[in-house]
């Protein structure tokens, strides 16, 4: 037997759902690279449902109880008494979401003897430790791809609001105005600007793609150069790194995952090579950004706009300047569990608990870490290390409100 500690968030402030907006999702079976969507040997949910807070239980519950294991879900993850903490000791497996985050550190692996395997529900695996998982020969696990055309829309909604000035408008509504000079005095086309993305993976590419109809001028980074022929379908330009890139963007869109090359990459200095007045759109990791930084930057005027889903840590403590500071569009870290998105990684989970019970391989394309190293996804875009320091403000979420 097994036991498997799951965290997910809290469940909705008015309770579990019992009907939904919409009767169903659209069925999606192959992601645009031709890799299949999860393929577990059964699901015992409805494709739709809520399944990423505690009550939805990722629709784990009854496969796991079914086979013998023992299944713990709890949102309660920060501060020494969590209870994530107090299960960890005998736990074999533990499962969490990048939007809620199990932050597993080098001292909570080191309070889980029995700890084997660590699922991330969606994709990014930063909250673990991954050098402190390779040195303990835990698997790290991820379902690559489950959520990425999720964020892409998230991303493209994000910098549209930014440019256009949608929610400073839509407020003026909310207060019953028609304050149109007010609505209009920070709004501007898209149309002719130069967008660039941090990364063009997945995620960034997806965003690439979705961007073209809008008449944009594109650019990107990656340390791994897309092909000639994407380069020329797009008209993308391409930039050896970050530095050489942001200075000619008037929106720049992070899609990198976080480890210790890409913590912090904007900074004051990065930040002020950009254009005055460009937008910085974040839905990859929070502490990709220097949180200061941003702050300074918009309150100077440096950037326009900063809008982003993601946060370090998470949740964020109340008086996260983020929270406060001028021309943001920030939401909390939802781009990736839209209802349609979580159907996929929902059933990505069982597929990888599927596979290790039955000592069957895990897809290589889910590994993070395997076998004491870098695997998979893992070898392609992370690099070992550790970008969970600072995780322990999380716990300041529950005290300060």
């Amino acid at each position: 037997m097994a036991k498997v500690v799951c965290v997910l968030y809290d469940d909705p402030v008015d309770g579990y759902p019992k009907s939904y907006a919409r009767d169903s999702v659209p069925k999606v079976t192959h992601y645009p690279d031709g890799q299949t969507v999860p393929s577990p040997q059964a699901i015992d949910f409805t494709p739709g449902e809520l399944l990423g807070s505690v009550s939805g239980g990722l629709g784990l519950r009854k496969f796991l109880e079914s086979r013998g294991h023992k299944l713990v879900v709890t949102s309660d993850k920060d501060g020494a008494n969590s209870v994530l903490d107090r299960e960890l000791p005998d736990a074999d497996v533990v499962i969490s979401q990048p939007f809620w985050p199990a932050y597993m550190t080098a001292e909570r692996i080191a309070k889980a003897p029995k700890l084997k395997l660590i699922v991330t529900a969606g994709i990014g695996s930063d909250h673990t430790d991954l050098q402190a998982a390779i040195e303990r020969k835990i698997t790290v696990a991820e379902v690559t791809f489950c959520n990425s055309i999720s964020v892409s829309e998230h991303v493209v909604m994000m910098i549209l609001a930014l440019v256009r000035n949608y929610i400073p408008s839509y407020g003026w509504i909310v207060k019953k105005g028609w304050n149109i000079a007010d609505c209009v005095a920070r709004s501007y086309d898209v149309e002719g600007m130069s967008v660039g993305t941090v990364a063009a993976g997945r995620i960034g590419l997806a965003v690439l793609k979705r961007l073209k109809p809008f008449d944009v001028k594109l650019h990107y980074t990656d340390r791994h150069r897309l092909p000639e022929s994407v380069e020329k379908e797009l008209g993308l330009t391409y930039h050896p790194t970050a530095q050489a890139m942001v200075p000619v963007c008037d929106v720049v869109t992070i899609n990198c995952p976080l480890h210790p090359e890409t913590e912090h990459l904007f900074n004051d200095k990065l930040i002020g090579t950009m254009k005055r007045g460009a937008y910085i759109v974040n839905t990859a990791r929070g502490k990709i950004c220097d949180r200061d930084a941003i702050v300074r930057a918009l309150e100077s005027g440096q950037l326009a706009g900063y809008a982003g889903d993601v946060w370090f840590p998470q949740p964020p403590p109340q008086d996260h300047p983020w929270r406060t500071m001028p021309h943001h569009g920030m939401t909390p870290h939802i781009s990736g569990t839209s209802l349609s998105a979580q159907a996929r990684y929902a059933a990505g989970v069982r597929e990888i608990l599927e596979c290790w019970f039955e000592s069957r391989p895990i897809r290589n394309e889910y590994l993070v870490v395997d076998g004491g190293k870098l695997a998979g996804v893992g070898a392609h875009s992370y690099s070992a290390g550790n970008a969970t320091k600072g995780s322990d403000e999380a716990a300041r979420f529950k005290t300060a409100r």
